[in-house]
Formats: C-alpha cells, structure tokens, sequence
C-alpha cells in the first residue's frame, strides 16, 4: 500500500512540475514565415443591365467595339452564313464557354465568331438577378455573315 501512495505521489509531483514549466519560447521573428496573402481580388465592372435580353446587348456591344470583321450596312437578302453560339459568362465577367450551336458549316465563319467573342472578353459581371441566381448566365448569340466574311450580331441589328 506503501508503495502505491509513493507511485501516486511521484506522479502527482511529475504532473505538477510538468505544469509549472515555462512554455517554449515563440521562434525568432526572422524565422517566422508569413501566411500568404490572398491575392486581392480586382474590382470588376458590374452591369446596369436589369435582364438577360439587355445583357445581351452589352455583350454583343463589346464584342462589336473590339472586332474589325462588323459591317454597318444594310443586311443582304442572303447570308453567306449564320453561325449560332452558345455564350457562358462566369458571375466575374470571364468569359466560361464559347461553343457553335447552329452553323452552315464554314469552319472558318465559326472560328471568327468564337474569336471575336474571346478577343472582346472579359465582359461586365453580370448581375444576380441577370444570372438568376446561378453562378453563371448562358445565352445564345447569332452571327449574320455575308459573303466577304464580316458580320452582323443579331442582338444589335433588331436595336439599329
């Protein structure tokens, strides 16, 4: 019994002193090595746009301002091509996806379409209620093209 009291006592006194040690000290403030910063995000221009027909607009406007292969004129009575695409904008304004939809089938009439949406991008972010309430908005644009190879966007030629 003896000895049971003295093993208790012994590690009372061990656990004790365990306590009343001082904790380490902290490493040198040189040694010491700074969480990252997280990447301050950029302000992104966020659209006045109250609803998806007038986002389109936006877009189809940029895309317009930053291509050279739009025309102005009247429309032909016949279109060389009409290349639809499917367009993804992400809730910051990047540009997602850009995919053909519907085409007749000129490759390179497509390819200058999708360019032109890339080269315009990144467009204004597009708002919650634009989005409704997803985390991106997707929408469909047409390309009217006529024979020389320039174009017309189908959300601008209704507003002229």
């Amino acid at each position: 019994m003896l000895t049971r009291r003295l093993a208790i006592a012994c590690a009372s006194a061990a656990l004790v002193a365990a306590c009343a040690e001082k904790p380490p000290a902290p490493p040198p403030e040189s040694a010491a090595v700074p969480p990252p910063a997280a990447a301050p995000r950029a302000a992104v221009p966020a659209t006045r746009a109250a609803n998806l027909d007038a986002y389109k607009k936006e877009v189809a406007s940029r895309i317009a301002s930053r291509s050279g292969d739009l025309f102005s004129d009247p429309l032909p009575d016949m279109l060389k091509s009409v290349v639809v695409l499917e367009i993804r904008i992400d809730r910051d304004g990047r540009l997602a996806n850009v995919a053909v939809r519907r085409s007749n089938g000129y490759r390179a009439l497509e390819n200058r379409a999708m360019d032109s949406v890339r080269r315009a991008a990144p467009f204004d972010a597009p708002s919650l209620l634009v989005r409704r309430g997803e985390g991106s908005v997707t929408f469909l644009e047409t390309f009217l093209f006529r024979d020389d190879g320039r174009f017309q966007i189908r959300s601008l030629v209704a507003s002229r």
